[in-house]
């Protein structure tokens, strides 16, 4: 702790408590990077500041705003966890919002609702398993920004760790992650360039995308034609 007092990142969502605005910032970052987000996530909060705001705007409009961020299903998501929330308040039990599994409610529950639960997440599994310890909801920021900037995965910077006098792993190298596949070429690519186009307002001809994007909430397919769903 004492280490991130020193040298933590430097994040906007980390000012506030607003369990929306933090709800938001973790279902942009379940697979978009850190400086990616941080523009959107102003961007978002901005057009839509509450809950409300956003539970009254169409999912189309939900998904305009979220091209570019990728994984475009968890636009969807987030106007329903949204439209749920409005109409009914946070649930005790996170998991029932669409989109948030156990990573996302418990970072949730930590930085919104002060709950003493750990979101265990790559980076901090990363630091658990190498270092051997336990580590209580209070340090989850810290953890964050210690495997983020510091316990890389494969070549960690054990010199600049507040951990190493203690840490058995320290000095070790390790293998690689496997890769995800390239976005270049591949069908996400397909299913992207077609939400584009609709978004835009225009017919694409890739069916096979068109058939995978209904299926996910994301455009409408009515006799042929395909529209952003109302």
């Amino acid at each position: 702790m004492a280490w991130y007092s020193q040298n933590g990142r430097d994040l906007p969502w980390r000012k506030t408590r607003d369990p929306y605005a933090i709800l938001v910032s973790e279902v942009m970052l379940q697979q978009t990077q850190v400086e990616r987000v941080i523009p959107r996530w102003r961007a978002w909060l901005e057009r839509w500041p509450t809950v409300e705001a956003l539970a009254a705007a169409s999912p189309a409009d939900a998904i305009v705003e979220w091209q570019g961020l990728g994984y475009n299903r968890r636009a969807v998501s987030l106007h329903r966890a949204a439209s749920i929330v409005a109409d009914r308040g946070w649930p005790d039990d996170l998991v029932e919002l669409p989109g948030v599994g156990p990573y996302t409610a418990a970072a949730l529950g930590n930085f919104a609702f002060g709950r003493d639960v750990l979101p265990v997440d790559t980076n901090v599994s990363r630091v658990q398993e190498r270092t051997g310890e336990g580590f209580d909801g209070s340090c989850a920021q810290a953890l964050f920004d210690l495997g983020a900037t510091v316990c890389l995965a494969r070549i960690p910077r054990c010199d600049s760790c507040p951990l190493e006098k203690r840490c058995p792993s320290r000095g070790q190298r390790f293998e690689p992650l496997r890769k995800q596949s390239a976005f270049e070429g591949s069908f996400r690519q397909r299913r992207a360039v077609a939400l584009r186009a609709v978004a835009a307002g225009e017919q694409p001809t890739d069916g096979d995308a068109l058939v995978s994007l209904a299926r996910d909430g994301l455009v409408v397919l009515s006799e042929g034609a395909a529209t952003l769903p109302a």
